[in-house]
């Protein structure tokens, strides 16, 4: 373990035992945390949040270095077919520079349009036949930065099993509603019992188009100690990255991807049959609660389980303990291993539900592989010139097309307040 990292672990653990202490001490006195009390175990698990964001953006730069330094021959820098078809033809050049020279290109013609490219530059950033610009393709490295930056933003999308569609209406998958009955003891020369029970559906994921408008003043484009493509591709990354997010865990269905907290009808969805109250009450997640959700999943779909909730469910969830006085939620002290929630890891999003009253869903567990994407189109820019010439503007629209579904409900539960 790095200096670093043994750092932050200590740092995180001195404020655990602090925090706990202020509990431990109000429960052993049988009673409620006092004002001040409260004001510090706030102040305290603001801080272990802010040492585990630290934690895990230095895990990740870790492991990107790590990997880079054991893999030196592996150069994220490959072709585009256009660039093959050159190289065909005997313009032998480095793939570094290509790359690179299509990364300058696409910068020009953010900045300045389809004029400032001459005629290779403009075929190699071309999507289609469309000769008077239209949808063009990103450089390789841009494209990749913007779904490293979603895959960050919106985190079921690491979870998920991503589908991509882009020559098809849709995604189409056949299920098992019903399974052949069991097989009875027989003769040996008779048949058994003729089954009746095995039947078959389908689920289809058809792309819904999502689409984002964002304009920016020439002035700003032109500006040289500014990268016009890093302005583009972050406020279209944080634009796509929050309503993504929001459709697979809110969504309806209805246009966009059915969210695994929409009570859903069998076969589109988690329907109410995998909500889970028992052990909850009106206006609060128990230790006992959450045991009953983790244990309505069977063994197979435990083992990838993870949980999501709103950081104010997380905050309740550390103050609670099992019935031996063992917190419940425990840090990941060891090396690579993440923070979990009854030995199952957890993910926390603004747009998990947060509504305390009876009824209500609070959370959730899951083997999310089981949530399927379907993407028709990762990800386009068209450029807009004259529409906002009038007020000294250019404007750029993002659209990607996707759905989403969780396919086997019985790979979820919901965590329901009774």
């Amino acid at each position: 373990m790095k200096e670093q990292e043994r750092s932050i672990r200590a740092k995180m653990a001195k404020a655990l035992a602090e925090g706990r202490a202020i509990l431990d001490r109000a429960e052993k006195e049988n009673r409620a945390l006092r004002t001040d009390e409260n004001e510090k175990y706030d102040r305290i698990d603001a801080e272990i949040d802010n040492l585990s964001r630290q934690l895990n953006l230095y895990l990740k730069d870790e492991t990107r270095d790590d990997f880079q330094s054991t893999h030196p021959d592996i150069v994220d820098y490959r072709p585009h077919p256009d660039q093959q078809r050159f190289m065909a033809v005997g313009e032998q050049r480095d793939l570094r520079y290509e790359v690179e020279g299509r990364r300058e290109a696409f910068q020009r013609y953010l900045r300045d349009g389809v004029n400032a490219l001459d005629g290779v530059e403009y075929r190699a950033l071309q999507a289609d036949s469309d000769t008077a610009g239209g949808y063009l393709v990103m450089p390789l490295q841009l494209v990749n930065r913007l779904i490293a930056g979603l895959n960050d933003s919106v985190f079921i999308r690491n979870l998920a099993t991503v589908f991509p569609c882009p020559k098809s209406e849709s995604l189409g998958a056949p299920v098992l509603d019903n399974d052949l009955g069991d097989p009875t003891w027989t003769a040996e020369i008779a048949t058994g019992t003729e089954d009746s029970t095995m039947s078959f559906g389908k689920r289809e994921l058809t792309p819904h188009p999502i689409a984002r408008l964002l304009k920016v003043s020439n002035k700003l484009i032109r500006a040289s100690f500014l990268d016009a493509e890093a302005i583009v591709a972050q406020r279209f990354v944080y634009k796509f990255g929050i309503v993504q997010e929001n459709a697979y865990l809110n969504g309806t269905g209805a246009n966009q991807p059915m969210g695994v907290f929409t009570a859903a009808a069998s076969g589109f969805g988690i329907t109410t049959s995998r909500d889970v109250s028992t052990g909850n009450t009106t206006t609060a997640i128990t230790t006992d609660g959450l045991i009953e959700a983790l244990y309505s999943l069977k063994a197979q779909y435990r083992k990838n389980a993870q949980w999501i909730f709103h950081r104010e469910a997380i905050k309740k969830i550390r103050k609670l303990k099992d019935g031996d006085g063992n917190y419940i939620w425990q840090p990941g002290f060891v090396q690579n291993k993440p923070d979990t929630i009854l030995g199952c890891r957890y993910n926390e999003s603004e747009y998990a539900p947060n509504t305390w009253t009876a009824g209500q869903y609070v959370g959730i567990i899951g083997d999310f592989s089981f949530y399927w994407i379907a993407e028709a189109l990762s990800m386009s820019i068209q450029r807009l010139v004259e529409l906002y010439a009038a007020n000294n503007q250019v404007g750029f629209i993002g659209r990607q097309e996707l759905d989403g579904m969780p396919v086997d409900e019985n790979a979820f539960a919901r965590v329901t307040l009774a």
